[in-house]
C-alpha cells in the first residue's frame, strides 16, 4: 500500500475535519454520532496501521515505507519508520480507540472534545514518523495545542492553572531545541534526519564565556535537546507540571498524556541525543544518570505521602520515566531495549491506572483516597483488574513491567553499580507506595455508607481494560515481539555510538599528545 504511513498519520485528522464540517447541532443525538465516528476513525487507524506492523522488517535497520516530497514554501515532506519509532506507533494507534470509549459518558461539548483527541493522534503519529527537522518541530510543538485545551476545557476546578504550567514548561524547553535545529542546518546544509545522523557535528573541546565546554558543538546541540525532551518526559526537577496536569486532566486527558505523550521525550533521546551527539551524551551521561536515580527515589518517597490517587500515579510515572532515561543513558543493548520496552509497556499499564481510577471517578465524584475503602465487597470485578495493574506497576514477574525495568537495571548495572543499587531501592518504594494504595481503596470491610450502593464495571468498562490485560500479561509472559522487533536497530544505535564516542577519545589523546 502506497503511501501507508501518511495515511494512517492523517486519517484521524480527516475525521476530525468531517466531524468539524458536517455535524452539527449539540443535541444527545449529535453527540453520540461524534462518539461513533472517532471510535470508527481511531479503530480504523489501528487496523491500518497493523499493516505497517506486517510489512516492517526488522533486521533492517535503516529506515522503512520512507515517503519523500515537497511541501509549503519548499519545506520537506519525510515520513518513516525503523525498528526504534514502530512500536511508538504501534502504541498511539492502539490506545487511542481506548481512550475514546473511555470517554463516552463525555457530555459537555463533545464534538469538540473528540476533535481535539483526533488532531493530537494525528500529531502524536507524526512526531514518531517525522524524518524532517522542520517537519518534527511542528509536529512536536503542535501536539501541546490540543493536549492544553483539553486540559483547560474539560478539567478539573484549577484546570486553567494546569493547562498554562503544561504549556508553558513544555513550550519553553521546546525553544532551546528550535534554536540547536537551527545551528545544525547551518553547520549541515541540510534538516534530512537521515542525512545528519551521519553528519558529524564538531566534538572539539573549547571555552565558551570563560566555561571549557567539554565535547564542543555536540554538548552545546545536546543541552539544548535535552532541555525540551527533559520536561516532556518529564525528568526531575522539571517534573512539577505532570502532577497538576494529569489531577485536572479529564480520565482520557490523563491516558494519553502517560501512555503517548511522556514517551516523546524518550524518544527524542534515541533519535536525536544518542545518534547525533554521540559525544555529547557520553559527556553528560554520569549526571543524568545521577538525575534519574534522585528521580526515581524522591518521587516514590513523594507518592507515598499523597492524598489523591492520581496525583500519586503521577508521580509514579516520573518514577517509571527515570528508568527509562537511565536506560538510554546507560548507552548498551540491555538498557536501550529495557528503556524502549519500559516505555512500551508503561503506556498500558499507567493508562489503565488512570482508567481504573476514572472507573470510581464517574461514580463516586472524588479522587482522595480516604473517600474509599472496602471497594472488594461491591466491586469484586474492579478489585481483580486494579490488583494485576497494580501488580504490573510494581514489576511483578509476569507482568510487562518486570521485563523492562529487569533489562534497565542489568544495563545500568554494567556502567555503575552505584547508580543501580539505587535505582533498585525504588523497586522496594514502588510496591509501597502501589500497595498501600491498593490496600487503602480496596481492601477491608465496607464501611461508608455513600460506597454501599457502587455498582461494578459495566460491560463497556470491561471492554476497554481487556485489550490492556493482554497485552500486559502476554509481554510480560512472551516479551520476543518487542525485543525483536528493537533488537537489530538498537545493536546499531549502540555500535554507532560506541564507536563515534571512542573516535572523539582517540582524536583527543593525539591532540593531547601533540
Amino acid at each position: 500500500m502506497d503511501n501507508l504511513l501518511s495515511i494512517v498519520t492523517f486519517l484521524p485528522a480527516l475525521a476530525a475535519v468531517i466531524l468539524l464540517v458536517f455535524l452539527r447541532g449539540d443535541d444527545e443525538a449529535a453527540n453520540r454520532n461524534a462518539k461513533w465516528l472517532a471510535l470508527i476513525a481511531t479503530s480504523a487507524t489501528f487496523l491500518i496501521s497493523l499493516f505497517i506492523l506486517f510489512q516492517f522488517d526488522p533486521q533492517n535497520t535503516r529506515f522503512q515505507m520512507v515517503e519523500q516530497g515537497e511541501w509549503l514554501l519548499g519545506l520537506q515532506y519525510k515520513m518513516g519508520v525503523d525498528g526504534i519509532s514502530v512500536l511508538f506507533v504501534m502504541l498511539t494507534t492502539f490506545m487511542m480507540p481506548l481512550v475514546i470509549a473511555a470517554s463516552w459518558d463525555v457530555n459537555t461539548r463533545v464534538k469538540e472534545y473528540m476533535i481535539a483527541f483526533l488532531l493530537l493522534e494525528t500529531l502524536m503519529l507524526g512526531v514518531f514518523m517525522a524524518l524532517d527537522l522542520v517537519l518534527f518541530y511542528l509536529f512536536f510543538e503542535a501536539g501541546l495545542i490540543p493536549m492544553f485545551l483539553i486540559i483547560g476545557i474539560w478539567g478539573g476546578k484549577n484546570r486553567i492553572y494546569a493547562s498554562f504550567k503544561f504549556f508553558l514548561y513544555t513550550f519553553l524547553g521546546s525553544v532551546l531545541m528550535l534554536v540547536a535545529m537551527v545551528a545544525m542546518f547551518s553547520d549541515a546544509g541540510t534538516t534530512d534526519i537521515e542525512q545528519l545522523l551521519v553528519h558529524q557535528f564538531g566534538s572539539e573541546s573549547f571555552s565558551l564565556l570563560g566555561i571549557q565546554i567539554v565535547g564542543g558543538m555536540q554538548t552545546l546541540l545536546f543541552l539544548a535537546f535535552f532541555a525540551s525532551f527533559a520536561v516532556k518526559m518529564p525528568m526531575w526537577p522539571v517534573h512539577t507540571w505532570l502532577p497538576d496536569a494529569h489531577v485536572q486532566a479529564p480520565t482520557a486527558g490523563s491516558v494519553v498524556l502517560a501512555a503517548i505523550l511522556l514517551k516523546m521525550g524518550g524518544y527524542g533521546f534515541l533519535r536525536f541525543s544518542l545518534p547525533m551527539f554521540p559525544v555529547g551524551s557520553d559527556v553528560l551521561a554520569p549526571l543524568v544518570l545521577w538525575m534519574s536515580a534522585i528521580a526515581i527515589v524522591y518521587t516514590s518517597l513523594v507518592a507515598l505521602v499523597q492524598e489523591d490517587m492520581k496525583k500519586l500515579i503521577a508521580y509514579s510515572s516520573v518514577a517509571h520515566m527515570g528508568y527509562v532515561t537511565m536506560g538510554i543513558f546507560a548507552a548498551n543493548q540491555q538498557g536501550i531495549d529495557g528503556a524502549i520496552f519500559q516505555m512500551i509497556s508503561h503506556g498500558f499499564i499507567s493508562g489503565a491506572l488512570f482508567l481504573c481510577v476514572g472507573v470510581i471517578y464517574d461514580r463516586m465524584h472524588t479522587r482522595e483516597i480516604d473517600a474509599y475503602g472496602g471497594l472488594v465487597n461491591r466491586m469484586p470485578a474492579y478489585a481483580l483488574i486494579f490488583m494485576l495493574f497494580t501488580m504490573a506497576n510494581v514489576g511483578l514477574p509476569g507482568t510487562s513491567g518486570f521485563v523492562g525495568e529487569f533489562l534497565t537495571l542489568m544495563g545500568i548495572f554494567q556502567v555503575n553499580t552505584w547508580i543501580a543499587a539505587v535505582a533498585t531501592s525504588g523497586v522496594i518504594l514502588s510496591a509501597a507506595y502501589a500497595l498501600w494504595l491498593y490496600r487503602r481503596v480496596v481492601m477491608g470491610d465496607l464501611i461508608k455508607e455513600s460506597l454501599k450502593t457502587i455498582t461494578d464495571m459495566s460491560r463497556r468498562e470491561r471492554a476497554i481494560f481487556a485489550p490492556l490485560v493482554v497485552a500486559t500479561i502476554l509481554f510480560g509472559v512472551y516479551p520476543a515481539p518487542i525485543l525483536d522487533t528493537i533488537g537489530p536497530s538498537v545493536e546499531a544505535l549502540v555500535s554507532n555510538y560506541q564507536v563515534a564516542v571512542a573516535e572523539a577519545d582517540l582524536a583527543t589523546q593525539v591532540a593531547h599528545s601533540e
